[in-house]
């Protein structure tokens, strides 16, 4: 066993139809998995986690020796972002790998109890677990959902094979359900279509259950989502199930602390040493694609540096995400790369990896990145865009330049020179803020429109049809 392997199991051991939409989720070369059968796929996703709330990020406090082995044995992405500022319509981004604003439960930002009723992505879309679903993978989502309830909207009802979550939001970490008024609301935690009930701190149910099915694979290639509610509010630690038990609302927002978001996002990572030791003992990891990330940007707790925003902004630190991916003989250990990546990338990125063909599996916004993260290619230019809250924000990133619509205000930054988004650069370049205005001009009136008092199922079928 070479040495640098050894190193790694001692420690996990240790630690337990725009021109500027022009290609979208066109394949550029096929892979040859190394050892001749598709890869498995682990895609661990944070929920809330900021951009340098990682210690290979920037964490001033924070430790996750985990999570940052990923990117010392593949790559770690500087430009990663989510698609979008807050949590549900980035995970319909994730799954469709389209723009989230196509669809009706996209613009609930997020979904919540004021949506329409029996909202969810269509069940006629190809999603990320049903592409590879039908590569001959088996699909299985652990841990946050948020994208409708079974068995209507549940994660089987999208491609996934099986389903042990929470199916909101949110939920406490013990009780497992949202809790409002003193009382548990929701279906909670659930296993495929049914609620289920099981004792103990949420993190470590998901980590447990990730260890499960992985030590449980059988012949058939893995597809397994692991999408952590952590660290999301409530504030709550391994040592907190009393405090759970008396907690009038979710939503305190007069708790938590940095030592108490720093002991969540610590517990996390714990968890994904589990799951990498997993792959090590079941000789999977070598055949494996892990990628950690986030759903957005940071909230009150977080460091974002060197970006200012957070959630729910469409400045830097509410979007830029931490993207670290490994896969061994295909991406060099080490790397470093500046490619821009977004949410809606994975679903093409990741079925080019597994050998799919992506202009038969559908259309998509997201581009197939396959080539650039293993070296086969250099980066290719971007352009993304962003809105939040019926259009008050705006955003538009393209090469280096970046709109922002903010406050009733528009902006222009060059990203290269000014990542923090404070050398205001509209005044010296109208002609360039005026183009990538109008490019979003362009994008939004492709979305669909934010829904008002009257907003009709025609309407919505008359804008998903022209996708």
């Amino acid at each position: 066993m070479p040495a640098d392997r050894r190193r790694v199991l001692g420690w996990l051991g240790a630690t337990t139809a725009l021109v500027a939409l022009a290609g979208p989720g066109r394949a550029l070369a096929r892979p040859a998995p190394p050892s001749g059968r598709p890869p498995n796929i682990v895609y661990i996703m944070a929920d809330d986690l900021g951009y340098a709330d990682l210690s290979a990020t920037g964490s001033h406090a924070i430790r996750t020796p985990a999570i940052d082995s990923l990117g010392r044995d593949g790559m770690r992405l500087t430009q990663g972002y989510a698609s979008t500022p807050i949590c549900s319509p980035t995970r319909t981004a994730l799954l469709t790998g389209c723009y989230a604003e196509r669809f009706a439960i996209g613009i609930e930002e997020p979904l919540g109890p004021g949506a329409p009723p029996h909202i969810g992505v269509p069940l006629d879309r190809p999603t990320i677990a049903s592409v590879l679903r039908d590569r001959g993978y088996h699909t299985k989502l652990i841990g946050k959902w948020h994208l409708g309830e079974p068995p209507e909207h549940g994660p089987l009802q999208h491609g996934y094979d099986e389903f042990f979550g929470v199916v909101e939001g949110a939920a406490d970490y013990f009780r497992h359900h949202m809790v409002m008024g003193g009382k548990d609301v929701g279906v909670g935690l659930a296993q495929n279509n049914a609620p289920e009930r099981r004792e103990g701190y949420l993190t470590d149910l998901f980590g447990d259950e990730a260890v499960k099915t992985i030590e449980g694979a059988g012949d058939k290639p893995l597809f397994l989502s692991l999408h952590f509610n952590a660290p999301h509010w409530p504030w709550e630690g391994r040592e907190d199930a009393a405090v759970a038990k008396v907690l009038p609302n979710s939503f305190h927002y007069d708790g938590g602390n940095l030592a108490k978001y720093k002991e969540m996002v610590e517990a996390m990572d714990q968890n994904v040493a589990k799951v990498l030791a997993a792959l090590e003992r079941t000789g999977k990891a070598d055949n494996t694609i892990v990628v950690f990330t986030s759903d957005n940007g940071g909230e009150r707790f977080s460091e974002t540096w060197p970006f200012i925003g957070h959630k729910g902004e469409v400045l830097e630190g509410g979007t830029r995400v931490p993207i670290l991916m490994r896969w061994p003989g295909q991406i060099a250990p080490g790397s470093i790369s500046d490619q821009v990546m977004a949410s809606m990338d994975f679903l093409p990125t990741f079925l080019t990896m597994a050998g799919g063909d992506v202009a038969k599996a559908g259309k998509f916004d997201g581009v197939d990145l396959f080539a650039q993260l293993t070296g086969k290619a250099a980066p290719v230019p971007r352009t993304l865009f962003w809105r939040f809250k019926a259009n008050e924000q705006a955003a538009v990133r393209q090469g280096d330049w970046k709109y922002v619509k903010l406050g009733g205000k528009e902006h222009l930054y060059n990203l290269a020179e000014d990542e923090h988004e404070r050398a205001e650069r509209a005044a010296a370049e109208p002609a360039k803020l005026a183009e990538l205005k109008g490019l979003w001009d362009g994008w939004n009136a492709q979305m669909l429109p934010y829904r008002v008092d009257g907003y009709s199922e025609d309407v919505r079928k008359a804008y998903s049809d022209r996708y």
